[in-house]
């Protein structure tokens, strides 16, 4: 089975864009869970444009499924999943002047920064994953600095850059030979998620801002539903049809 992750980041941008409570981010975590999210994804950026310090306190304790915390390789940070403890961390770029992440993270060019940031998270017992573009030496580079997991940018390949699937297909075969898992998002959608589903190696898909979006119009249980039922008919295709 593949798993589906749920960032509910943009629910807290549409709480923030007003002030007060509504909507709630632990709501809308709670909401996807009984919908069928395997797990839930927050990034907690460095100037708290959505998620806040006190919905990663709130959602860690209330949640019954597994947190994925998207954080920046800084101490501040470090220290905040060192406290919190969530399931899984996952390290992304951040750089405070984008709109959203940027491409994936530089671990061959950050491994002295890196290493131990992911060693003291592996030692705490947070599973570490690092958000990373499908390119050969990135992979490598995450293997080489203990990240047990990998999550694949699949950027490219939704905004429809020939070759990007291939590539995508070959970097998750080279990471699964390295001993990694591989997760898998960003830009994804209900046209564009089946086939990075079908690659066998893949394990996991955390995907925000098309599910929150698409609940203005839908309602957020029903394209959480939708969305995992593309999941296993694409890897029961692969599975029928192997390349």
């Amino acid at each position: 089975m593949i798993r589906l992750g749920v960032n509910i980041d943009h629910v807290a941008t549409i709480r923030n864009a007003r002030g007060g409570t509504h909507p709630d981010p632990l709501a809308a975590a709670q909401c996807a869970i009984e919908a069928g999210a395997d797990g839930i994804t927050i990034h907690l950026r460095e100037d708290r444009r959505h998620i806040r310090d006190d919905d990663l306190a709130r959602i860690r304790a209330a949640i019954t499924v597994p947190l994925n915390l998207e954080m920046a390789a800084t101490e501040e940070m470090l220290a905040i999943a060192l406290a919190a403890k969530p399931h899984a961390a996952c390290i992304v770029p951040e750089r405070r002047a984008e709109v959203t992440t940027e491409g994936g993270l530089n671990a061959a060019g950050q491994a002295e920064t890196l290493r131990p940031i992911i060693a003291r998270l592996r030692e705490a017992g947070i599973r570490v994953s690092l958000f990373i573009d499908p390119d050969p030496a990135q992979i490598r580079a995450a293997a080489d600095l203990g990240a047990p997991v990998i999550e694949l940018h699949t950027g490219a390949y939704a905004e429809g850059h020939p070759g990007e699937l291939a590539r995508l297909r070959a970097a998750a075969s080279l990471a699964d030979q390295l001993g990694l898992e591989v997760h898998a998002g960003h830009g994804l959608d209900f046209a564009n998620t089946p086939a990075v589903a079908a690659i066998p190696q893949i394990r996991e898909v955390n995907i925000g801002h098309f599910l929150i979006g698409q609940a203005i119009f839908e309602g957020l249980p029903s394209v959480v539903a939708r969305m995992k039922s593309l999941l296993a008919p694409a890897r029961s295709a692969q599975n029928a049809n192997p390349r």
